[in-house]
């Protein structure tokens, strides 16, 4: 008898909606030993990554259509993956306690819903019921806790691995150059007079000059979304600012104010507090980075083995078409 070590309880998201394939309203898109995955489950978990991709390239058809068709693969290779997974659970003589199930359950219900009465009336209204709820619980917990055992054991990333890492992708941790950089923004709408906004802009300039403190200034009159944090923007980057903003912004000194900016939407003016040149990060900066990364593809080397490991035992047969 396998026993596992329990994570928790596990946060479960279910999407909704329709996705058209072919002409048929639903079939069998695969088959896994004894089990079988059905085209409305592919489309059901498919459902909201096709509602962004339709946004996404609505005036590319054809671009869409192979972005659709990816997406449906993926998740029907998903969906194979967890009934291999469910599969080798009942065959292989692990225990998971329906007990520890329900406990994890309760704590779903607890978090996202609050009571089970509520739970109900949410499921009730999606047109499902609770024994449907508690069974998909069961399987992706079930899932979890099977994947955690049989990959999520402890992996070791060598500093070695992690300094060669670091030197084969040494471009990535390039860093543009960059000023520490206060705004303040002065917006012209339908209901002002273009002209009294650049006379505005002119004397909050003409009292930064005399002395009063830009980062107040920015506070009392900028309509800018920094304005509670007087305008403050951080460190940025020249490609973040619109052209006209950064030329100046770049071509000032650290502690310069720029003149009134003017532009057709707004007028702006600017401080630049502090400069920072183009650099490359440091390995003791990104080394923590770099370690996550290689874990995540270690993990993922490993997952890839075990399933792989699983379909060698276990009767799998796809319909999809290429």
């Amino acid at each position: 008898m396998k026993f596992f070590c329990v994570l928790g309880a596990v946060a479960i998201a279910f999407g909704g909606g329709e996705m058209v394939r072919a002409e048929l309203v639903d079939g069998i898109d695969a088959i896994v030993h004894d089990g079988i995955i059905t085209f409305q489950e592919v489309r059901d978990t498919t459902s909201l990554v096709a509602d962004q991709l339709q946004r996404q390239y609505a005036g590319q058809p054809d671009l869409l259509d192979q972005k659709l068709n990816e997406a449906y693969k993926e998740n029907l290779d998903r969906l194979v993956e967890n009934q291999l997974i469910l599969h080798e659970f009942d065959t292989a003589g692990y225990n998971l306690p329906e007990s520890i199930i329900d406990e994890a359950l309760d704590e779903r219900i607890r978090s996202q819903f609050g009571d089970r009465v509520t739970l109900i009336k949410t499921l009730q209204a999606r047109g499902e019921t609770f024994e449907q709820f508690r069974r998909e619980f069961r399987e992706n917990f079930i899932i979890q806790q099977m994947r955690f055992k049989n990959v999520s054991g402890e992996v070791l990333i060598s500093p070695h691995k992690i300094e060669t890492y670091y030197l084969d992708h040494k471009k990535d941790y390039a860093v543009e150059e960059q000023v520490k950089l206060r705004m303040i923004v002065l917006n012209k709408t339908a209901a002002t007079d273009p002209e009294q906004t650049r006379k505005l802009a002119g004397e909050i300039l003409t009292k930064i000059k005399e002395g009063a403190s830009f980062e107040e200034m920015a506070s009392v009159y900028s309509q800018g979304s920094q304005r509670a944090q007087g305008g403050d923007w951080g460190w940025v980057e020249k490609s973040v600012l619109r052209p006209e903003l950064a030329n100046v912004a770049f071509t000032l000194k650290a502690g310069d104010k720029s003149e009134v900016i003017d532009t057709p939407e707004a007028c702006y003016l600017m401080l630049v507090e502090q400069k920072r040149p183009a650099h490359t990060r440091e390995l003791s900066e990104v080394r923590d980075e770099i370690e996550k990364t290689l874990l995540a593809q270690e993990h993922d080397r490993l997952q890839r083995q075990w399933v792989e490991k699983l379909k060698k035992k276990t009767f799998i047969r796809t319909f999809l078409e290429e």
